[in-house]
């Protein structure tokens, strides 16, 4: 049996102060990457999906637009921004095995989709940090993050370089989980979230990484909205408005570049 990526020991901790925290999540998410869609539908109870739809609607893509989703993972939320008036859309994600899944879904099946389902653009995927984008000044007008902003080595640092991508005018568009505030339905998302999700969710992957275990203790420790919200404006984001969804277990923020 392989070791864990995540020792039980390493999360008792801090995990994003961890220097090889980045080895460790590519790591991670190549071990999880068939079972992902999986979990992510029936531990979000089919939510996560309109959730992503939802960022969709407040990046309110232009026509024309370029967009970036980062941290795509197996290309949920790019397939989305490919059904609007985007003029380009780019996946970057630092894990291939992720990216090859969404490369996947990306190609035609014309057979399947509905004319209102069908891709306006086909969007191109490769892999990437967030913390140095290969994507010249000011080149997007909307870059998105979904469930991402966490598992980077330096969310400070990817912040910056989001700023530095999008055009004047731009959008930045976050969703992340969050803990509600309301104190019973904290109290019971955290029962669901730290200690059933983590064992049924590692049963279907038959994950042995510890990914599920890392999921919960990584929103945890990182940053709420509040803290997220004055990241984004400390690195240069403005109008920043912040969407509670389904009890504040997850939020999205939005700024825009003046």
């Amino acid at each position: 049996m392989p070791n864990a990526v995540w020792q039980p020991r390493e999360l008792a901790t801090d995990p994003h102060a961890r220097a090889d925290k980045a080895d460790k999540v590519q790591a991670m998410f190549s071990s999880i990457a068939g079972a992902y869609d999986l979990n992510n539908r029936v531990h979000s109870f089919g939510l996560d999906q309109r959730w992503r739809k939802h960022a969709v609607r407040i990046a309110a893509v232009r026509t024309g637009d370029a967009v970036v989703d980062v941290a795509c993972g197996t290309g949920d939320l790019t397939e989305l921004f490919a059904r609007t008036e985007a003029g380009s859309v780019v996946g970057i994600d630092f894990t291939p095995a992720m990216l090859d899944i969404a490369r996947l879904k990306s190609a035609p099946k014309f057979s399947s989709r509905t004319a209102s389902q069908a891709q306006r653009v086909v969007p191109s995927y490769i892999q990437g940090d967030a913390m140095a984008l290969d994507l010249a000044d000011a080149s997007a007008d909307v870059i998105s993050i979904a469930f991402g902003l966490r598992n980077v080595a330096e969310p400070f640092r990817a912040l910056r370089e989001f700023r530095r991508v999008l055009r004047p005018g731009g959008r930045l568009v976050v969703l992340e989980f969050d803990e509600p505030r309301n104190a019973l339905i904290r109290t019971a998302n955290r029962l669901y979230t730290h200690h059933i999700m983590p064992w049924t969710a590692t049963l279907l992957a038959r994950d042995r990484s510890g990914a599920y275990r890392y999921l919960p203790r990584s929103v945890e420790t990182f940053l709420n909205r509040d803290r997220l919200r004055d990241a984004m404006t400390e690195a240069g984001f403005t109008n920043i408005e912040q969407t509670p969804l389904t009890f504040g277990t997850c939020v999205i923020s939005r700024g825009l570049v003046p």
